[in-house]
């Protein structure tokens, strides 16, 4: 029987479309039959079992190619693809030139009162200078944090557009990440109950703990020992890209994906962790990062008095948040991390990435995403185009240590972690082999937007940050071997219908 306003949607379509039941959760949808018309279709969710009290009614609007293209775009990361290319273009063909555009640095405000809108150069100060003092060759993030007085006089500062990006774009891009993974402790969530993600999370630490590894041994063998900073490097997994390939390679509902974004996210969130731990900007001054907790109550009293916009909770408790780790010399990049959670969220988890539709009665948490995953995914070709921009003759047998510790480290620890734990009876997901494992792991070593992030928190010589970089580069190469090895092993089900995409 199905609820009225389902009943009353679905003459207002005029036909039947198709109805998918999810056997695990009991949701029952109903999808318009030709998505890829310019009209308006209606999309029915509603629930088969009490985890749901209401029916939500999804709207989903094509509005022409241009839409069509623009999703097309996001799907596949082309602007983070085409930051690359541009940032490695610059990089080997006007090196000064691009150095200059991403790291030279325009004041803002001045000691002496006056405006400040002019290149560094102008007041004094060598673009050496900026990057680390007399070593022209190290970058210093000194400059970027005016907090501890560090290297400028009075109320002094420096913008670069390496700033800009790391530092303050990069925040959206973590704070959706966060995103997911509150989602995902909702019920019907990956990590709710933490019984089912018992075996992914053993995967999680083979695939933060064998990349470590992979890296210590082969930097010991191969390496140098001022090379062993860069650890962290090939811990995390790059999500949206991994989703992707995830997609291509077991086709749409296959469990692996569940169980491989349930690995991401949770690595990811090791991953913040590592970078606020062990890569600090200097030394921390833990009294500062006091200020998050008041961003914290902010965020907490907004939500008990059920602010429905996600905006204050971001502007207001995320300021106090990025200025306690910026001035604790933690990265700032992260000031979302312990606000997220606060948002108003739904009832239960509606899956990764599900902005393409939005409820009428949508909720804060998932408004953050759907009004922001635009601008960052589009925002992703200038994050790429400021820290891809690596020359070729960087190239060494640190580019190899990260690559092979993101693709064997994940594959074998992965593997290795999950493959126990089916022998202690903890089982993978219905319908996972050893197959999907094996692939699964392969798919985790893209670490590339994450990998190139960490790479410039653990050096800061340029010519070891290009060289990590180069790595992360290559990572994304990982996708091509996950393709011809998932052919190969056939791990895409011929048969799997899997409900919806």
């Amino acid at each position: 029987m199905q609820p009225p306003l389902a009943r009353e949607n679905l003459a207002r379509l005029g036909r039947k479309p198709p109805k998918w039941t999810d056997p695990k959760t009991g949701f029952v949808a109903i999808f318009p039959s030709n998505r890829a018309t310019n009209q308006t279709h209606c999309e029915m969710v509603w629930p088969a079992s009490p985890l749901l009290n209401s029916c939500y009614l999804r709207q989903m609007t094509n509005h022409g190619s241009g839409n069509k293209v623009v999703y097309l775009l996001q799907e596949f990361s082309i602007p983070l693809v085409l930051g690359v290319i541009a940032a490695l273009a610059m990089a080997n063909t006007y090196p000064d030139t691009y150095h200059r555009i991403v790291h030279d640095t325009y004041s803002f405000i001045q000691s002496d009162g006056h405006d400040g809108d002019g290149h560094a150069a102008e007041h004094g100060v060598d673009s050496g200078d900026l990057h680390g003092g007399e070593d022209p060759d190290v970058l210093d993030d000194t400059d970027d944090h005016i907090a501890s007085g560090g290297g400028h006089h009075g109320l002094h500062h420096f913008l670069s557009m390496h700033f800009i990006i790391n530092d303050l774009f990069m925040v959206l891009f973590f704070g959706i990440a966060a995103k997911e993974i509150a989602e995902a402790c909702l019920p019907g969530g990956a990590l709710n109950p933490v019984s089912k993600a018992i075996n992914p999370l053993l995967g999680t630490i083979g695939g933060v703990v064998g990349p470590v590894v992979v890296y210590l041994v082969l930097n010991q063998t191969i390496g140098e020992e001022a090379w062993t900073r860069g650890w962290g490097i090939p811990t995390a997994t790059d999500i949206a890209l991994a989703w992707l390939v995830a997609r291509l390679v077991f086709g749409n509902g296959h469990p692996a994906i569940s169980f491989l974004l349930l690995l991401a996210v949770a690595d990811d969130g090791i991953g913040l962790m590592i970078i606020a731990i062990f890569y600090p900007t200097q030394d921390p001054v833990w009294a500062n990062a006091l200020f998050i907790i008041p961003g914290m109550v902010i965020a907490f009293l907004l939500r008990k008095k059920n602010v429905k916009s996600w905006v204050p909770y971001i502007v207001i408790g995320g300021a106090f948040s990025w200025w306690g780790l910026f001035s604790a010399h933690l990265h700032p990049a992260l000031a979302l991390v312990p606000i997220v959670p606060f948002l108003p969220g739904p009832a239960y988890d509606e899956g990764m990435f599900s902005d393409d539709t939005k409820t009428i009665e949508s909720d804060t948490l998932n408004n953050f995403e759907h009004d922001l995953k635009k601008f960052v995914d589009f925002g992703l070709f200038f994050f790429a185009f400021a820290n891809a921009g690596v020359e070729l003759s960087n190239i060494n047998n640190l580019t190899w240590i990260v690559l092979l510790s993101l693709l064997v480290g994940k594959t074998v620890g992965i593997t290795l972690f999950s493959g126990l734990g089916t022998l202690v009876k903890i089982p993978l997901p219905d319908g996972m082999k050893l197959k999907h494992l094996v692939v699964a792991g392969v798919i985790a070593g893209l670490g590339l937007t994450v990998a190139l992030f960490v790479s410039g928190q653990a050096f800061k010589q340029i010519d070891l940050q290009g060289s990590a970089k180069m790595g992360a580069l290559f990572s994304a190469g990982i996708a091509v071997l996950a393709i011809i090895l998932g052919k190969i092993l056939g791990v895409k089900d011929r048969d799997q219908s899997g409900g919806p995409s």
